[in-house]
């Protein structure tokens, strides 16, 4: 296919896609004109094999299929409602797959999804990381406020370290060491950068439960606190038990640091790109 072609199908795709209930959606009546089909009935079929590939991957049919009315026009600005489909992008990338690769259209349609399908994996994977890493800050600022707290309570440095690792064990029943040996973290790193979020975010409300009631309990000293805070962090695990999370049991995560320098790296690559777009374009 020439280029032009192809930046054609590609703005005719993007312009068709619409959203059903804040999901991406295409119309099979549109998608059927785009992929080159000129007969329903015909097309009809291709949709079918897509529905099959569908269950045979253990997906719910309705959830990428789902049936629609569509209003078309008849003549002398009358209309009448025929049925439709919504497909989403996956349910459209099987259609793609499952049609005639002899057609052009049919050609560019399976990369085309197969590239938007990917991009989508590709997005929620980086919200993940950027979600694990903003609550890996959020813990660093929490414990930083709850030290303060405690050295105005007569808790110097190091007994806020001990207070934190007795919390530690009462939330994953293991001691830190331990809980460093299990998931294979060095010796000189904080267990925290190799959590998984939940485990992240676990810590991080044990330590304001914490904060929260040492001051609102007026509490002063290292005995006292270190109590507050293994029962803070033993309610905190009861809940995920209750869940069925048993946070000693979840696999480590990639070195918090190592994925920072990553999506950094991605960052400037992006803003270099961008940069370079716009120069050609002046």
């Amino acid at each position: 296919m020439k280029t032009e072609e192809i930046r054609q199908l590609f703005e005719q795709f993007e312009a068709a896609a619409s959203e059903l209930e804040g999901i991406e959606c295409w119309s099979a009546r549109e998608l059927q004109q785009l992929l080159g089909y000129s007969k329903w009935e015909n097309f009809e079929k291709v949709i079918q094999k897509a529905k099959d590939a569908c269950l045979n991957a253990g997906i719910e049919i309705e959830n990428h299929f789902p049936d629609i009315r569509k209003m078309v026009v008849i003549g002398s600005d009358a209309e009448r409602p025929i049925n439709d489909i919504a497909l989403t992008r996956y349910a459209c990338y099987l259609v793609a797959q499952n049609g005639d690769s002899r057609k052009p259209e049919i050609a560019f349609a399976q990369n085309y999804f197969a590239v938007q399908t990917r991009r989508a994996e590709i997005i929620e994977h980086r919200l993940l990381e950027y979600e694990r890493i903003k609550a890996r800050e959020k813990l660093s600022q929490t414990e930083k406020q709850l030290s303060g707290i405690l050295y105005e309570r007569g808790v110097d440095n190091q007994g806020f370290a001990v207070i934190r690792s007795k919390g530690d064990q009462a939330l994953f029943r293991l001691s830190t060491q331990q809980l460093k040996r299990k998931m294979g973290v060095p010796e000189s790193r904080p267990v925290a950068d190799f959590l998984p979020t939940i485990s992240i975010k676990a810590k991080d409300l044990a330590a304001e439960m914490t904060g929260l009631n040492v001051q609102t309990k007026d509490l002063h000293g290292q005995n006292p606190i270190e109590k507050e805070h293994v029962e803070n962090s033993a309610a905190v695990r009861k809940m995920l038990i209750e869940r069925g999370i048993y946070p000693e049991n979840l696999p480590a995560a990639d070195d918090i640091k190592k994925i920072q320098r990553k999506l950094d790296s991605e960052d400037k690559k992006l803003l270099k790109e961008s940069s370079t777009t716009k120069k050609k374009k002046k």
